[in-house]
């Protein structure tokens, strides 16, 4: 019986992806989801209503659900595409957030709803605005701004002086085993909930327990499709994540390279090779569907190794969705980590 606790940081699309394959291999799953989601549905809840965004904890719930296709979990994925495409879930959190007035009670009600497998946990409850600076040092703020930006990011930032972390959310991350950031957006989902306070001190904690110490490990994205990391390779991802408070914290860095039979290397998508610095490809990239895989190279794999940082190089893509990890194959890998976890720990 597999006995690992695992807890998931993120948010968004990725996240789930992590949460779900782990709940397959038996694991005890949580997933500490980012409070910055300005855009969308989400984006007209927080700011008409004066809530926490709930967009990115519906995701994490709903992929905790033991019964995806019941009518509860269906309901929740609902969108109505005659009123804003606001998600049903969305909506139910609210909800239930303004009538109990907690969202922590929302999301548990809701976890009993679609018969979760697991829990979530936002990283702080404070209604917070994300900033970040640009490689080419402009300043944005907010989460769409930034993930929709021209230029990859230098640094993000949670200007707030008064964020508090959410205790059960530290709680969950100084209990796991195996912590798990990714995959997703690297400066909106991932890095917000290390800015938190608390949130890098309970890894330190995990990760120093002398009774089965935590291993971590980020699972980087497949493609780059987004003006956030237009552009960046495969270290440069780890290096910011490194930057932002995982230096010296982080074990294993997951990366997804191409085999010769993947889609993304005989050409079934479309891919941009053109010179990473001209501004008209990366808009071009970011907003005319066309994507490009993140660069490996062996190089690269070995300046993330002298960072101290072990590269794990796999081929992970969904043949189907060729932007998507494939799940199998993540589980395989998933396996390999937690297998080099144990020795380590001996």
């Amino acid at each position: 019986m597999n006995t690992t606790k695992a807890v998931v940081i993120g948010g968004g699309s990725g996240a789930p992806v992590s949460i779900r394959t782990l709940l397959d291999m038996g694991c005890s799953v949580s997933s500490v989801v980012a409070m910055v989601d300005d855009g969308g549905s989400t984006g007209k809840l927080r700011e008409l209503g004066q809530v926490v965004p709930p967009g990115d904890v519906r995701k994490c719930i709903l992929a905790m659900s033991s019964n995806p296709e019941g009518i509860f979990a269906r309901a929740f994925r609902h969108r109505f595409d005659y009123l804003d495409n606001h998600s049903l879930g969305n909506l139910i959190l609210t909800a239930f957030a303004e009538e109990t007035n907690s969202f922590p009670d929302a999301i548990e009600i809701s976890e009993r709803m679609v018969e979760a497998r697991g829990h979530v946990y936002p990283s702080t409850l404070h209604d917070i605005t994300l900033e970040g600076t640009t490689r080419d040092g402009r300043q944005l703020q907010g989460q769409a701004a930034i993930t929709d930006s021209e230029c990859a990011m230098e640094t993000v930032t949670l200007p707030e002086k008064s964020i508090q972390p959410y205790p059960p959310a530290l709680e969950a991350i100084r209990e796991a085993n195996l912590i798990v950031l990714g995959p997703g957006s690297l400066f909106t989902s991932i890095i917000p909930n290390l800015l938190v306070p608390g949130v890098i001190d309970a890894i330190k904690t995990a990760r120093s327990r002398r009774d089965n110490p935590a291993c971590t490990m980020f699972v980087t994205s497949l493609a780059d499709m987004q003006g956030e990391t237009w552009g960046m390779n495969c270290a440069d991802h780890v290096d910011a994540l490194l930057r932002h408070g995982m230096d010296g914290l982080l074990d294993i860095a997951l990366i997804h390279e191409n085999s010769p039979e993947s889609p993304m290397a005989t050409g079934q998508i479309p891919l941009i090779e053109e010179d990473y610095s001209d501004a008209r490809f990366q808009t071009r990239g970011r907003r005319g569907g066309l994507v490009r895989h993140v660069e490996v190279t062996p190089e690269l794999l070995e300046r993330i190794r002298a960072a101290g940082v072990e590269p794990m190089a796999r081929d992970l893509v969904d043949e189907e969705r060729p932007t998507w990890h494939d799940q199998e194959r993540l589980q395989e890998a998933f396996e390999e980590v937690l297998q080099a976890c144990r020795l380590r720990r001996k």
